[in-house]
């Protein structure tokens, strides 16, 4: 009766965040995240019904997250695949070049041409660059922190970092002529958080950052949904390894591996494990 007692009244439970603070359970965050992985109201409220039972103060929101996520499985694989795009992006290691070749893929859902890994001369120094991306009204010198944990944030050093690495490059772009009427702009992208002296920093020196859930409104995690543009880590059909097989040979987007099934052939993949996955992937991106 004590924990019941306690559920009913849930703005009472103290929950212990990833990163060891703590905070008061907010039902409304639990269904805005299953909302947008695309769970129907009905979903919505089963599930918030079901955690709430298990809730206990100082509950870990990774076991709220596992609670949630073990009901939307039975229901919905689709809207389950949504649900864990976050873990899915953070499966993008661990040494970060797999996340490069995701972020380019997305600036290429928004109309950009891109490259990947670049050599690119500065006025000072010679810089290997992560992203170039180009939409011929501007381009921008993307550079990616990837964290193995959601507890690490980029701190200020980062942009601060990135920002003279940028204007070493950008006095070498002004002079191209391929490039004259461009805006230029310098990028740093994470798949966690930035703490706040990092985004000050950005701000003032005109540095574009984008993390998870930064900016509102243009944040990582809404690059991926309003692009469909969903990793093949999010895929549960898949073991780690073949996960981590398919990043290795540049498959990285669920969309593309229908298009590629002679490719996962040579990889060694069997025809059911092959029809398996296409199918998740479709009913993911779908």
């Amino acid at each position: 009766m004590k924990r019941k007692a306690m559920n009913e009244q849930n703005h009472t439970i103290v929950v212990t965040k990833n990163t060891g603070e703590k905070d008061v359970f907010d039902a409304e965050k639990l269904k805005t995240a299953l909302r947008r992985s695309g769970a129907t109201e009905e979903e919505v409220n089963l599930v918030e019904q079901e955690v709430l039972k298990k809730l206990y103060n100082n509950i870990s929101t990774k076991k709220i997250y596992q609670i949630a996520y073990s009901l939307l499985r039975n229901k919905s694989k689709r809207t389950a695949g949504r649900y864990r795009l976050k873990n899915a992006v953070m499966s993008l290691g661990p040494s970060g070049y797999p996340f490069e070749k995701f972020l380019g893929r997305l600036f290429e859902s928004r109309g950009y041409r891109v490259r990947v890994n670049q050599i690119i001369k500065g006025k000072c120094v010679t810089h290997e660059t992560d992203v170039i991306a180009n939409n011929g009204t501007e381009q921008i010198m993307v550079e990616c922190k990837f964290h193995s944990s959601v507890t690490q944030k980029s701190d200020v050093k980062v942009p601060l970092y990135i920002q003279s690495r940028f204007l070493d490059i950008k006095a070498v772009w002004e002079q191209q002529s391929d490039l004259q009427g461009l805006k230029l702009y310098g990028m740093v992208a994470t798949n966690t958080r930035f703490t706040e002296d990092a985004k000050d920093f950005a701000r003032c020196a005109g540095l574009k950052v984008i993390s998870w859930d930064y900016p509102q409104g243009n944040s990582l995690r809404e690059w991926i949904d309003s692009s469909g543009f969903y990793p093949v880590t999010a895929l549960q059909s898949l073991r780690k390894k073949d996960k981590e097989l398919l990043l290795e040979n540049n498959l990285v987007l669920c969309r593309e591996l229908a298009s590629n099934k002679q490719e996962l052939r040579r990889l060694n993949f069997s025809e059911g494990a092959i029809k398996k996955m296409i199918t998740e992937a479709e009913h993911l991106i779908s």
